[in-house]
This record gives C-alpha cells, sequence and structure tokens, in this order.
C-alpha cells in the first residue's frame, strides 16, 4: 500500500509529466489499483455542498497530457485506451460499501480546469453543457498516466461548494477547507471500508 499526502498540480507551477510522475513510481512499486480524491465545485444543481460524488468519467479540454512525448514502452502503449478510465468493478465496490453505511453517494463526470482561478460562471455553464457534474483543478493527469500504465482507478470528488455562478456569491478558499474538515472523518472510515474490500 502506498499513500501519497497531497498531489503536485499543474497550477503550482509543474508540467503534466511531473504532475502523474508519482503513478509511474507507484507502478514499479508494484500498485494496481490507485484511489485519487480531489475537493470540486458542484456543476450539477442537485448536488449539496458536503456531497462525495463517485467519478464516473472525467472532460479534460485544457494542458498537455502527461503522455505527451516519446512514449515510455515498460509502461504502456503509445496510444492507451481511456474507455474504462474509472475501473467499473472499483465503482461497484464504492457503490456497494456506499448502501451499507446508509451514505448518499453521487456519480457524475469531472470536469478538469486548469485553475489556479476558480471558473467562471460562462465556464460552468458551458461545463454543464458539455456534461460536467463537478469542476476541478486535479487528477486527470495522474488518471490519464495511471491508465497507461495498467492501474486500476477509483475516483472520488468531495463537493466542498457549489461552483460559479451555481449560487449568487463570490467562491472563497476557506470555503473549500471549511467544508473539507466538516467531510474528513466520514469519508475516512469510507475510505477504510473499500480499501478493506477491494
Amino acid at each position: 500500500v502506498m499513500v501519497m499526502d497531497g498531489r503536485f498540480h499543474i497550477y503550482e507551477g509543474y508540467d503534466a509529466y511531473q504532475a502523474a510522475y508519482p503513478v509511474r513510481v507507484a507502478k514499479l512499486l508494484g500498485v494496481q489499483t490507485m484511489v485519487v480524491t480531489n475537493a470540486c465545485g458542484a456543476i450539477n444543481k442537485s448536488y449539496q455542498v458536503g456531497d462525495v460524488m463517485l467519478i464516473s468519467d472525467h472532460i479534460r479540454l485544457f494542458d498537455p497530457n502527461p503522455l505527451v512525448g516519446p512514449n515510455l514502452p515498460e509502461f504502456g502503449p503509445r496510444f492507451c485506451d481511456m474507455t474504462y478510465a474509472y475501473d467499473p468493478a472499483c465503482r461497484k465496490i464504492a457503490k456497494e460499501e456506499a448502501d451499507k453505511l446508509g451514505m448518499t453517494l453521487q456519480e457524475g463526470v469531472y470536469f478538469y480546469f486548469p485553475g489556479p482561478q476558480f471558473e467562471t460562471p460562462a465556464e460552468i455553464r458551458a461545463a454543464r453543457v458539455l456534461g460536467g457534474d463537478a469542476a476541478g483543478m486535479s487528477t486527470v493527469p495522474e488518471v490519464i498516466c495511471a491508465n497507461h500504465c495498467g492501474i486500476r482507478v477509483l475516483g472520488f470528488s468531495l463537493v466542498t461548494n457549489m461552483a460559479a455562478g451555481v449560487l449568487d456569491r463570490p467562491l472563497t478558499t476557506e470555503e473549500v477547507d471549511e467544508t473539507s474538515k466538516t467531510i474528513a472523518s466520514r469519508f475516512s472510515a469510507y475510505m477504510k471500508k473499500i480499501v478493506a474490500a477491494i
């Protein structure tokens, strides 16, 4: 078991290759399944702050891909398949464990934005039209790299705020941090059940 405390974000100045680098280290250490988590803003108006969203898929329209450049065949093929970017069997386990805990679990599409600024209301409206349920600034580079490496992925977004324009007020980092702390213990207990089941 390998546990990471945080991640590299492209908005911090890392490139996509660097952001995904720990995934290749995990592969070399024998990791077969990766669980990723993030904080997100809800695009889907039926979601509420404090919800947990099981990621069914993602949309990435921005930033370089971590696989750009010479392919590393020891990790995977030149063109990797992303049909099941978020492993269906792992998602089934996540749903079953949520049911056992009597926990409401949303399921939806994570829309990747590069950040570091929060999105504009117009960007969120566009993301909603394109099928996004939640917006965030991480996760996707690592998920692409994991799929290239043949690592199964299970992903969760913690809804820490409603995305820009959903409510008639500005977004703040403090709101995101406060909600994360509120969700932490419940989410931690849920993660322990999932890891045991996997």
